[in-house]
């Protein structure tokens, strides 16, 4: 059992040149309130049931319990899932001794590209490519349970 501390970053730039590596990912929620969630992923040829806790330090960090499982078994229990799912491409990306987690989402998510970097500590200091644009950690849209019920494809443009 282990806390996840991560930042979230949307992306600005081409950061494609970079890609070390690429899965697919379909995921969806059996469960989710009060910041907490019960989550299915298929990610290429493995799957997982992962409970997440609600997020702390401003969405800096958060319980996190992950369990592999059989696909048969992750595609019995997407059906279960809330709301439909969430389809993206992870792409990681090296750079400055981490690896950021470059999201493109597909479907009704499409068009939106975060990135993620996990991090030892919540002041650990790391270096931002150029092409990582505004932070939004904590900012609860990007939350991929909240892009399930609220796809950015239905989000206003400001």
């Amino acid at each position: 059992m282990a806390f996840e501390i991560e930042r979230k970053f949307l992306v600005r730039g081409d950061f494609m040149p970079f890609v070390s590596d690429r899965s697919h990912i379909v995921q969806g929620y059996i469960a989710r309130g009060s910041g907490r969630t019960v989550r299915v992923r298929i990610r290429d040829e493995k799957a997982y049931l992962t409970i997440k806790g609600p997020s702390a330090d401003g969405g800096l960090s958060r319980f996190e319990w992950e369990k592999e499982i059989s696909v048969e078994d992750a595609r019995a229990l997407l059906p279960l899932c809330e709301d439909g799912y969430i389809d993206k491409t992870r792409h990681l990306v090296p750079f400055g001794g981490h690896v950021f987690e470059v999201d493109a989402f597909h479907g009704a998510n499409e068009g939106l590209v975060v990135a993620e970097v996990e991090l030892s500590a919540p002041d650990e200091p790391f270096e931002k490519p150029a092409w990582l644009g505004e932070e939004v950690t904590g900012d609860r849209r990007y939350y991929n349970a909240r892009l399930v019920v609220h796809p950015f494809s239905s989000w206003t443009q400001e």
